[in-house]
């Protein structure tokens, strides 16, 4: 068959990151092709395209089957482009996966008439079978894992499929399928890598569990090096970064990665996010002497009562020793933090914006608490009466979506620019990055002139 997968651009106006590899269309595209399909990709946000152009694009490109993959902030673009691809391909099957429409799977089914079928949870195996039974011209209701619409107009949602166990058995991303000139960045490319799914915690902010089990599923050591490899070796790569949601659950295979990167003499740099209260000297400076030249951590809050709200499940000393112990080994660290969650304050707000500073990391996300569904504290938010902003449009992390007795949304913003500000407005720190260098300095030097020239109320043109 001819499948067509695609990354739905993001809607305009909004907090967006550059554009990235789509690791989980990578993923599909490789099984598919491996099952003898055909494959395009269109990643609308690398190649820069409007519905306007993708459709265009689409109409150039024999379709079977279109696929796309949504967050809930590209939820309703996908959408746009579920009904274009209706249009342009009447007789193609649309499909929609991903960690939005998981748990929105009857909804968007209800919404848009354009859309066939939603996959759900992992997508690998479910998408394969699918694809199979779609060939076949067979009855969908014995796929795990989708929620589809019948030939009677009656929604359909089968039971969940069970998660991958083996993760050695997927084959590499089909990174020959990504738009790669146009995912360079300062002149190269950041290919990330997945080395586990699942987390043995769950944060109520977060849909990680719902979305790949609580538990922790991992890919051996020499697989995930032997991946490692096949990038430096086509693709000239010399760094990449772990997109796990928890790099170092299992201490003995960080350290046996780390392992054979030395055997193999593999000469790459690589970063990682994990938690706070999974990391310690040994296996840091161990990551370290092995190519590791960055680590985010999940601070969240710098109040053990938000911490306990959020049940994060971890305590601030915690936190600052792991901040001392990653400097100590002479790694970089990134500190991601959630402001506005229940509970907050403007006071415990600026105990974290405070205690930020005091770690001092390289750089630093604020993220405006944001209830997703799939997470607790969407359900936590409903069934208040918070919620303000029904537009996922808006579900950026940059912008509140709700209001809680505690705090208004605008008191919420207002602190989130000033975290920024006085983060980045430090002169210790663009001196720090000066020095550092690289493209984690020169990012960082980047932002903090783009904070004073918006203190100054100078706007770029």
């Amino acid at each position: 068959m001819k499948i067509t997968l695609v990354n739905p651009p993001y809607p305009l106006g909004v907090h967006s990151h550059p554009p990235f590899i789509p690791l989980g269309l990578a993923y599909l595209g490789a099984v598919a092709e491996q099952a003898g399909h055909e494959v395009t990709v269109i990643d609308c946000q690398a190649e820069h395209l409007n519905y306007t152009a993708f459709r265009t694009r689409l109409s150039s490109v024999p379709s079977d089957v279109v696929g796309l993959t949504a967050t809930t902030l590209l939820y309703k673009s996908a959408m746009q482009l579920i009904d274009i691809a209706r249009e342009v391909h009447p007789d193609a099957v649309t499909i929609l996966g991903g960690s939005h429409v998981t748990f929105w799977d009857e909804n968007a089914l209800n919404e848009y008439p354009s859309l066939n079928v939603v996959v759900r949870r992992e997508g690998e195996t479910t998408f394969i079978e699918l694809l199979e039974k779609l060939q076949e011209k067979a009855s969908l209701g014995k796929v795990l894992g989708i929620t589809f619409r019948g030939k009677d107009g009656k929604i359909v949602r089968t039971p969940d499929r069970p998660l991958i166990e083996d993760l050695d058995a997927l084959p590499f991303p089909a990174h020959h399928l990504m738009p790669l000139e146009n995912l360079k960045r300062m002149g190269k490319i950041l290919f990330p890598l997945m080395t586990s799914r699942g987390c043995v915690f769950w944060c109520d902010f977060c849909s990680t569990v719902r979305m790949f089990g609580r538990g922790y599923r991992w890919r051996s050591a020499k697989n995930v090096v032997d991946e490692m490899q096949l990038l430096h070796d086509e693709y000239g790569v010399d760094q990449v970064t772990f997109y796990d949601d928890a790099f170092s659950v299992d201490r003995n295979r960080v350290l046996k990665i780390c392992e054979e990167l030395h055997a193999r003499k593999l000469d790459m740099t690589w970063d990682c996010g994990t938690r706070v209260d999974m990391v310690d000297r040994e296996m840091l400076k161990t990551m370290h002497d092995a190519g590791c030249i960055a680590v985010w951590m999940g601070v969240e809050s710098g109040s053990e009562e938000i911490l306990g709200a959020m049940n994060k499940k971890i305590k601030l000393d915690q936190t600052r020793l792991a901040w001392k112990t990653a400097h100590d080994v002479g790694l970089m660290t990134i500190a991601n933090v959630v402001l506005g969650f229940p509970g907050e304050t403007e006071k415990t707000a600026k105990e974290t914006i405070n205690f930020v500073k005091q770690l001092n990391p390289d750089d630093v996300g604020f993220y405006v608490a944001t209830p997703y569904p799939g997470t607790p504290m969407y359900d936590q938010v409903i069934k208040n009466g918070w919620l303000r902003v029904t537009d996922f449009n808006k579900f950026d992390t940059a912008g509140p979506t709700f209001e809680t007795p505690w705090l208004s949304m605008e008191k919420l913003a207002e602190l989130r620019y000033k975290a920024y500000q006085q983060f980045y407005l430090r002169p210790g720190y663009v001196l720090k990055m000066m020095r550092r260098g690289g493209t984690y300095g020169i990012s960082a030097v980047k932002t903090s002139a783009a904070y004073a020239l918006r203190a100054m109320h100078i706007k770029l043109s």
